[in-house]
């Protein structure tokens, strides 16, 4: 495949681009998708490495992925969870006249925490997922599902939900998992935010232990958008709190009619 595979679905007449996380696939994002059905015209992505997009030949790099996806969908909203986030962050900085708004859903501008970034991740434990993927791919893909989970109202069905959906469509290319990690300690958007012009929604889980809430309230103040906290949510808020979720996408949207 050299392109990216888009799932495409909903009813609606308002293009919205979903893109998932690091290890995932766009079919995770379908409990969402499934309350937004009347509001949108949804484009699902795959990205390089994961999912039905396993054999692509796009790199696992934001502005190849942006642009890949740019070929294949119309003007539109934009939302990225997690590790998706910087790829719709990404488009929406380089190609506003396409990104028309940007969601970001649990996702920050860095990742890893350093002197002058409270909020992020202690870096070892990228370096511990990097060293265990080696070792065995599938345990450690497994063990940071269920730290996702972490911290949402039912941990353990949480965890049930993202561990059956993460598979479904096939394993995840370890070599694009590594590449991952690497986006996830190498990027750091913070200083292009200011620039971003389009309208921005940032949205967190209370309970998230993978993207601290401050993280996001910092970004949404640095982009001039809107930030808010899901209170009973952890990273993964389309599973448990999708229709909450969807109600603030779409009031952020105007398609709440």
């Amino acid at each position: 495949m050299s392109g990216l595979y888009i799932e495409r679905r909903g009813h609606g007449s308002v293009p919205l681009v979903m893109i998932h996380g690091w290890a995932m696939h766009g079919g995770i994002l379908h409990p969402l998708a499934d309350v937004l059905d009347a509001h949108y015209d949804m484009y699902l992505v795959d990205l390089p490495g994961h999912g039905h997009s396993r054999t692509s030949s796009v790199p696992l790099d934001p502005r190849a992925c942006a642009e890949a996806i740019l070929r294949d969908t119309p003007p539109a909203t934009w939302l990225g969870w997690s590790l998706g986030g910087l790829v719709a962050t990404t488009a929406a900085l380089a190609y506003p006249e396409a990104v028309r708004r940007l969601v970001a859903v649990s996702s920050t501008p860095k990742f890893v925490r350093t002197d002058d970034w409270p909020h992020g991740n202690d870096p070892v434990m990228i370096h511990k997922l990097a060293a265990d993927l080696e070792s065995d791919y599938k345990a450690t893909v497994d063990r940071f599902i269920a730290l996702e989970a972490m911290g949402s109202q039912d941990p353990r069905a949480e965890t049930r939900r993202l561990m059956a959906e993460a598979y479904e469509r096939g394993e995840p290319d370890p070599r694009v998992l590594m590449e991952g990690l690497r986006l996830l300690e190498d990027t750091d958007l913070r200083a292009r935010l200011h620039a971003l012009s389009v309208p921005s929604l940032w949205i967190a889980g209370r309970r998230d232990r993978i993207v601290h809430p401050e993280a996001m309230r910092w970004s949404a103040d640095a982009a001039g958008g809107r930030f808010v906290e899901l209170a009973h949510a952890g990273h993964a808020p389309f599973i448990g709190h999708a229709a909450e979720l969807a109600d603030v996408i779409t009031k952020f949207t105007g398609s709440d009619a």
